[in-house]
């Protein structure tokens, strides 16, 4: 299984912004942090502004700033908005058309193992919030 790395950069975005609450982020500063490129967080913020978990000021001292409680966004709601289905692979084995019943099922039940498997990861990530791995990451240091 392999999730993109949308997800942990959307997460690592949000962490670093609900440790500077009250603070405007640049681009700049959250790609530097996040140890990405501008252009790629922008694109992600634009995401999470769409959906509500930060908003955006423009022109010099301008950036992104936290817009939802860190204590009640879950990661499962992040997981959703910008990396879901991602724990399916994107090819299968095996060919439908074959007579032998293990090439032409395999697909099949392996769609149903990853639609599972989505469901029970996802309903895993309800119980983290934002503020939840930031708490942990303070304890690390």
């Amino acid at each position: 299984m392999k999730l993109n790395s949308d997800f942990t950069i959307a997460v690592h975005s949000l962490v670093y912004l609900a440790y500077i609450p009250d603070h405007m982020a640049s681009s700049e500063m959250i790609a530097a942090n996040v140890s990405t490129n501008p252009a790629r967080i922008r694109k992600m913020m634009s995401c999470l502004r769409k959906k509500g978990f930060v908003k955006t000021k423009e022109g010099i001292g301008g950036g992104y700033i936290l817009d939802c409680n860190p204590q009640e966004v879950t990661l499962a709601q992040i997981y959703r908005v910008v990396s879901p289905g991602k724990l399916k692979p994107n090819w299968c084995t095996g060919d439908p058309d074959q007579a032998c019943p293990i090439s032409s099922n395999t697909q099949v039940v392996m769609d149903q193992i990853f639609n599972e498997a989505e469901v029970y990861f996802e309903q895993y990530l309800e119980k983290i919030t934002i503020h939840s791995v930031l708490e942990k990451i303070k304890q690390c240091t």
